[in-house]
């Protein structure tokens, strides 16, 4: 089951290292805004995104697998139908801890795969309400 208790969550949200896939170079989209907030908060956000070289003057990855060093949280800007070959990426990975799906996005059988595989997941949950929810 997808986490939905506020203890665990703020446990999630102490976690530093954000990779977002699916970050976008467009001010206004959500998929900036909400990295952008995280980034002013504390939170090293990773962009990934295959199309951009930088975003927030931080490096801009292809591919989960691309990003070097640990990632505590992948954050989620895609359509809910590629969140399966999102989780794989994921789960190639020994690193990440957490899979956090934003408002809208969901796919119940990636998100089984990945508690079975011992990760928590955040399912149809924006981060930054959340985060000022919980953490202020």
């Amino acid at each position: 089951m997808p986490v939905t208790d506020d203890d665990e969550l703020r446990e999630i949200l102490s976690l530093n290292r954000v990779a977002v896939v699916g970050c976008s170079t467009t001010p206004g989209k959500d998929a900036h805004e909400i990295p952008k907030y995280l980034i002013d908060k504390g939170y090293d956000v990773v962009p990934v995104n295959p199309f951009a070289d930088e975003i927030f003057g931080r490096e801009a990855y292809d591919s989960l697998a691309d990003v070097p060093g640990e990632i505590d949280i992948v954050d989620v800007f895609r359509p809910s139908e590629e969140v399966s070959d999102i989780v794989d990426a994921v789960l190639e990975r020994e690193d990440v801890q957490v899979v956090w799906l934003q408002l809208g996005i969901h796919d119940d059988d990636a998100v089984e795969r990945a508690e079975s595989a011992g990760r928590r997941v955040v399912q149809d949950r924006c981060m930054k309400p959340t985060h000022q929810r919980l953490l202020g």
